[in-house]
């Protein structure tokens, strides 16, 4: 079934993040945001998308100012947010570059 394939997702994540590869790190992140195949667990997907970010991969950085933005398993933080995710845009992932127009609409309505 369905769960069987995301246990197996988190398996092969893992595995690639402790072997050094960042999108490895940021996908098992996904899977503890979003309970898939492990059980919900939000600071640890932050912490995967951290290492994730901090390794190199934009969308980890995407992530990550995402949970700043929303306040979600953190506390809001609009100026940390906005430092993620003009990493991201200045790394070429252009959600990030989105995000960043999004961060400052939202702080300008604070």
């Amino acid at each position: 079934g369905v769960e069987k394939d995301f246990s197996k997702a988190v398996e092969l994540y893992k595995k690639a993040c402790d072997g050094g590869n960042m999108l490895g790190c940021y996908g098992l992140g996904d899977m503890y945001v979003g309970g898939d195949g492990v059980e919900k667990n939000v600071k640890k997907g932050i912490e995967l998308y951290k290492k994730a970010c901090d390794g190199g991969n934009m969308h980890g950085c995407f992530n990550l100012g995402l949970m700043y933005a929303f306040g979600n398993g953190v506390e809001k933080d609009f100026s940390k947010a906005a430092e993620l995710l003009k990493k991201a845009c200045d790394g070429g992932d252009m959600h990030g570059c989105r995000g960043l127009d999004v961060i400052y609409k939202l702080k300008v309505m604070e």
